[in-house]
């Protein structure tokens, strides 16, 4: 499998090439459209000059890297907070995984740890660390012992539920389903 979400065709190619750019997608993938989360990285990169590292990242100037963020059109909707969780996620990939994301799943033994790993990040609760392992596990074929269970619901063959199902027009429009309904769901639940 391969990314091929609906964004340009350059921010793909870096998906699918390059794991910080899938990890910052997924960082930023929250409250703004999943087409902008994933889209970002690609511009980051092009607003640097070129592909970052994670050690960069972490390195870099932090006011500097929040004016990145935040320069017309902003990388995200709060593009300070998620300059700051970015550079968060690096230092800790720099400092625990030698500046590869990629380690971060690399050598992980079972889906469990896999998924304690992403969930020690910088603003990965549970849901953000299961749809994380669940694309891992779908479009990097990252698949250790237990990932599906791991992810929960996400790691489900078949299902169509976050970025991670989405290889087409037709799985992008069942997951935009999905999560209306989870949505009114959740509000139902909430009013009654």
């Amino acid at each position: 499998m391969t990314f091929s979400l609906p964004v340009p065709a350059e921010a793909n190619d870096l998906l699918n090439r390059d794991p910080l750019a899938v990890t910052l997608g997924i960082v930023l993938d929250q409250q703004i459209t999943l087409e902008k989360a994933f889209t970002s990285p690609w511009v980051l990169a092009q607003r640097l000059g070129h592909e970052p590292t994670a050690t960069e990242i972490a390195d870099f100037d932090s006011e500097r890297l929040i004016a990145i963020f935040a320069e017309p059109p902003a990388l995200h909707r709060f593009p300070k907070a998620m300059a700051v969780r970015s550079q968060e996620v690096c230092r800790i990939i720099a400092d625990r995984y030698d500046g590869d994301p990629a380690n971060l799943w690399r050598d992980a033994k079972t889906g469990a740890e896999l998924y304690r790993r992403i969930l020690a990040l910088p603003g990965f609760g549970k849901q953000k660390a299961q749809i994380f392992v669940a694309l891992l596990g779908k479009l990097y074929d990252v698949r250790p012992e237990g990932w599906r269970e791991a992810a929960g619901g996400y790691g489900e063959e078949g299902s169509y539920r976050s970025v991670a199902d989405i290889v087409d027009a037709d799985s992008l429009a069942r997951v935009r389903a999905y999560k209306k309904q989870a949505k009114a769901e959740a509000k139902a639940a909430k009013e009654a």
